[in-house]
């Protein structure tokens, strides 16, 4: 099964998120999302994250919080995604992602952002509570068919 991670910066009451638009056959195109990607084999969800936001954004994650763990389930496809907040962060963001465009977006906005429909459900979670928690959202063709909290 696919392993990812994916981050939720924070700054004044934002969330830095990519609009993806740069990459041929990108399964996000069109979508606003946190900043993230793959788990490379050998390496842990935390250095997966911090490699990752280093190279989307030219940023030096100092801290985060492990926030939960999600399982994503579509049609012949599954995927582990581990999801982190950080608001401890330096550097200067670079303006030549090659996944988007990077965005200050505030967070009582980002739902009218074009996104995955289950990125909406693990959000409100994300914001309701503070405790880790387990997520299953399964698609059917892209379009989200069940949200279940398993934690």
């Amino acid at each position: 099964m696919e392993e990812t991670v994916l981050v939720y910066i924070e700054r004044n009451n934002q969330y830095l998120l990519i609009y993806r638009n740069k990459k041929k056959n990108d399964m996000n195109q069109g979508k606003y999302i946190g900043i993230g990607g793959h788990i490379e084999e050998g390496e842990t969800k935390e250095a997966a994250l911090i490699r990752e936001v280093k190279e989307e954004t030219n940023l030096n994650i100092k801290s985060f919080k492990y926030r939960a763990k999600l399982t994503f389930v579509n049609d012949d496809y599954s995927e582990y995604m581990h999801l982190f907040t950080s608001d401890d962060f330096d550097g200067e963001l670079t303006e030549d992602c090659n996944e988007g465009e990077l965005v200050w977006v505030d967070k009582d906005k980002i739902l009218d952002f074009p996104s995955w429909e289950g990125d909406r459900a693990f959000l409100k979670v994300m914001e309701e509570t503070d405790v880790y928690f387990e997520m299953t959202l399964k698609y059917k063709d892209d379009k989200l068919i069940s949200v279940e909290r398993t934690l």
